[in-house]
């Protein structure tokens, strides 16, 4: 298939150096998934998008649809997330869009993963592989987006994408998102503003978190569609 230049855009040569040597070096990505699709499992999948994208949507890491079409957010959990997408443009009585549609849906979203390499299992990678990769996906958070005058909007999906904003950070920041996660349901409503640190510059980051939508995820899948909906429409009009 055509890859959508909107959704798929390209790295640097260093950046995408930086991954094939770290990837090199990281146990548990799931080679076979990448071989079953003629796919190099050393090149990571990542999205990116427009730099000055509205919102970026922040996943934990690719699955098997994903190493398939070497695109990001286009499984199941992906597809819902991309349907809430083309509904916020097209009304909510637009038709379930199809593949091509749903991908053309994330044009003008930025798209990142804690990990762009499927793991094994589809395990949720350990924290030392995501401190490995933090640097270079921060680097593309904060160099390659630029989010809309002046504020960078992140849709976290899932714990393990809300607390990677936590990785190498004061602690006074993870503090603030332990408190904020421990707000239960409440915290899929609300939103939490961080300075997230990069070198010597603090960027203010709003986090507005989500439950993982995969359907693995009992609780919260059947409810992801309308908190997503929801999601979008108060981002959208603030």
């Amino acid at each position: 298939m055509k890859h959508d230049p909107f959704t798929q855009l390209s790295l640097t040569n260093a950046r995408r150096a930086a991954f094939l040597q770290l990837a090199e070096h990281t146990p548990g990505i799931d080679r076979e998934a990448y071989d079953a699709f003629g796919r190099d499992w050393r090149e990571p999948i990542i999205g990116l998008g427009p730099r000055d994208a509205q919102l970026c949507i922040f996943g934990r890491d690719p699955g098997r649809t994903e190493v398939e079409h070497a695109l990001p957010f286009v499984g199941k959990g992906g597809q819902l997330v991309r349907a809430a997408l083309h509904r916020l443009r097209h009304g909510a009585e637009a038709a379930v869009p199809d593949f091509a549609a749903s991908v053309a849906a994330g044009r003008e979203v930025f798209w990142l993963n804690t990990v762009p390499y499927k793991p094994v299992g589809n395990r949720a990678w350990s924290m030392a592989v995501k401190r490995r990769f933090q640097p270079l996906m921060a680097e593309l958070l904060l160099g390659a987006w630029q989010g809309r005058d002046g504020e960078r909007t992140v849709i976290a999906l899932g714990r393990e994408a809300f607390f990677w904003f936590g990785i190498a950070q004061p602690a006074e920041v993870g503090a603030a998102l332990d408190a904020f996660w421990a707000q239960g349901d409440a915290r899929h409503r609300r939103t939490l503003r961080i300075g997230y640190r990069a070198g010597d510059a603090t960027h203010a980051i709003t986090l507005a978190p989500l439950p993982h939508p995969s359907p693995a995820n009992a609780v919260w899948f059947a409810r992801f569609a309308a908190l997503m909906d929801e999601r979008l429409k108060a981002l959208s009009n603030s």
